[in-house]
C-alpha cells in the first residue's frame, strides 16, 4: 500500500490496512485499501497515470478515452457520483478528501461503505437495483467533456487474437459445435455489433455496473468505481450486469435464466415510468451491448488454452480448473451468442 499517504482525512492511518480485491491489471489503479485512523474508517485508491498493469489496460491522458485515468476523481470532485442515481435511491460513497502527490499521481479518499456486498446479493436485489437504473437512464443528463466515448469499440475492439484455435479440444469437449461456431460468428460479426451499440439510444451509463462494484448501505443500493463512466446505449449497464454476475461465479449458472428475464423487466418497468417506452429499441440494444462487451473473451480463452495458461480470471474467479471454467461459462456464452443473433438479425 501506500506508505506515506498524504492526504488523509482520517488521520495517520494504521501501518497495516486492507487491500481490497480490484482489476490489478488495470494500469490506471496504483491499488485501493481500506484503512483505519483516529477519525475512523476510510477506502483509499490510488489513480495514477503510469502504473503497471496489463498492455489492454492503459492507462490515458486522453478524457475521452475509455480508460481515463482523472476520471473517477473527476466523478467524485464535481459531484457527479452522488448525484447520478440520487432520484431513484442508488447511492455512491462519499468524497472525504482528495489530493495530488509529488509524482502527479492521485489519492482518493471516500467513505467506507458497511452492508451487503453486491457478490452476496440475491436475484430479487439485483432486480430492485436494475428498476431504479432503468427509471434514472430514461432521463436526459448532459455530458461531461471527461466523460468517455464509444467505450465498447475502444474497450473490446482493442483486442487481437490472429488465429484463434476454435476448436481446441478441452473447450470441444465442453462447448459443442454449433456453440463455438456462434461466438466464432460474433467475433468476426463484433463491428457490426459495435455500430448497433453506438446507433441506439444513448444515455450516460456508469460501464461498469457488476456485483463486485455495487454494495447494499442501509437499505439501499450504491455503486461503486466510476472510472468507464460515460455515453453508452440505453440497456448497455443492464446487459454487462446480467453477464458479469455469472462470468466469475458471483452466482451460480442455473439461475441465468431467471436473472436475465428478472432484470430485464424489471429495468423496462424503469424505463417507461421515466417515460421511455420503446421496448423493441432497448432489448435490441441489450443484445448488441452484452454480445459485443465478450466479443474477445472466448478467443482469449481458447488462446490461453492453447499456451498453457490459466483460463480464469486472476482477480475474481474463484480457484477451478479449465474445465470447471469452460463448463460455467457455457450458458452464459450460449446468452451471447443468442443475444448476437437477436441484435444482428432484428
Amino acid at each position: 500500500m501506500l506508505t506515506d499517504p498524504l492526504h488523509s482525512p482520517i488521520g495517520t492511518p494504521a501501518q497495516r490496512g486492507e487491500a481490497l480485491v480490484h482489476n490489478t491489471g488495470n494500469q490506471a489503479t496504483g491499488g485501493i485499501w481500506r484503512l483505519t485512523g483516529p477519525g475512523g474508517d476510510a477506502i483509499l485508491k490510488h489513480l495514477t497515470p503510469a502504473g503497471t498493469g496489463h498492455a489492454h489496460f492503459p492507462a490515458s491522458t486522453d478524457p475521452r478515452h475509455w480508460n481515463y485515468w482523472r476520471r473517477e476523481h473527476l466523478a467524485y470532485t464535481t459531484g457527479f457520483a452522488a448525484a447520478y442515481g440520487r432520484d431513484a435511491g442508488i447511492g455512491a460513497p462519499a468524497l472525504l478528501a482528495s489530493g495530488e502527490r509529488p509524482d502527479g499521481s492521485l489519492e482518493l479518499w471516500l467513505q467506507a461503505l458497511d452492508g451487503v456486498p453486491g457478490r452476496d446479493w440475491t436475484i430479487p436485489m439485483l432486480t430492485d437495483f436494475t428498476h431504479r437504473l432503468g427509471t434514472i437512464q430514461a432521463r436526459p443528463r448532459p455530458e461531461a467533456p471527461w466523460h468517455s466515448r464509444r467505450f465498447l469499440r475502444q474497450y473490446a475492439g482493442a483486442r487481437t487474437f490472429p488465429a484463434v484455435p476454435w476448436d481446441h479440444p478441452v473447450a470441444a469437449a465442453h462447448w459443442p459445435d454449433d456453440l463455438r461456431q456462434g461466438l466464432r460468428a460474433l467475433w468476426e460479426r463484433r463491428n457490426d455489433l459495435f455500430d448497433l451499440a453506438e446507433a441506439a439510444p444513448q444515455t450516460i451509463c456508469h460501464l461498469d455496473v457488476w456485483p463486485m462494484n455495487l454494495i447494499e448501505h442501509h437499505g439501499a443500493p450504491a455503486l461503486l468505481d466510476w472510472s468507464f463512466t460515460g455515453t453508452g446505449a440505453i440497456g448497455e449497464d443492464l446487459a454487462n450486469l446480467i453477464a458479469d454476475t455469472f462470468l466469475d461465479g458471483l452466482q451460480p449458472a442455473d439461475h441465468l435464466a431467471d436473472a436475465e428475464t428478472a432484470l430485464t423487466g424489471a429495468y423496462l418497468t424503469g424505463l417507461a415510468e421515466a417515460g421511455h417506452r420503446d421496448q423493441a429499441a432497448v432489448r435490441k440494444a441489450v443484445a448488441a451491448t452484452g454480445a459485443v462487451k465478450y466479443c474477445w473473451l472466448a478467443p482469449a480463452m481458447l488462446t490461453g488454452l492453447a499456451a498453457g495458461k490459466q483460463i480464469a480470471s486472476a482477480n475474481y474467479d474463484p480457484a477451478s480448473d479449465d474445465a470447471a471454467v469452460l463448463e460455467r461459462r457455457r450458458p452464459i456464452f450460449t446468452m451471447l451468442v443468442r443475444w448476437a443473433a437477436a441484435a444482428l438479425e432484428s
